[in-house]
């Protein structure tokens, strides 16, 4: 008799502890389904300002950058990212070489370096044209990935800033 008043005391127990909801979960952000890195690359093609700076490389920078870049196409990131790293110890006021960075890092989910590299690139930078929108977007699909839709109508805001009309010839 006792045994069976201990199996039953057992399998209530069990039943309950069944039965409690689980422990809230830390939530990891999400990747939406579209090519985040697409649409920031997009957004500075799509620019079209009057005014586009477009600085002079040092031929060993850009043969860091290209290698960067074929890298991140076959997607070994961290090594993208290392080359990235070092081209900007040649070039360390090199904005669009921090905004590269900031790809690489949203292919590697690391959404909070990407947002951070973009911002700095913006404050390096021109803070208009392509560049600009690059940077902008980031910022604007990192909000969006967060959640945060105050902070991703801000940054949208910012990258309508970016375009600069170009004079009205009449």
């Amino acid at each position: 008799m006792h045994r069976l008043r201990f199996c039953a005391i057992a399998a209530i127990a069990l039943v309950a502890a069944c039965s409690q909801p689980a422990p809230p979960q830390a939530t990891r952000p999400t990747q939406p389904a579209y090519d985040i890195v697409a649409q920031i690359r997009a957004a500075g093609e799509r620019e079209k300002s009057a005014i586009e700076v477009a600085p002079l490389r040092d031929p060993g920078v850009q043969g860091l950058e290209k290698s960067a870049m074929t890298d991140e196409k076959a997607g070994k990131y961290d090594d993208a990212d290392a080359k990235l790293v070092q081209a900007l110890k040649l070039a360390p006021e090199a904005p669009e070489l921090i905004q590269d960075r900031a790809e690489v890092a949203v292919r590697k989910q690391d959404y909070a370096s990407a947002e951070k590299l973009a911002k700095q690139s913006f404050e390096m930078g021109p803070k208009s044209g392509s560049l600009c929108a690059r940077n902008w977007q980031t910022v604007y699909e990192m909000r969006m990935v967060a959640n945060d839709q105050t902070g991703a109508m801000a940054a949208r805001s910012e990258l309508g800033k970016c375009h600069i009309a170009g004079p009205n010839r009449f």
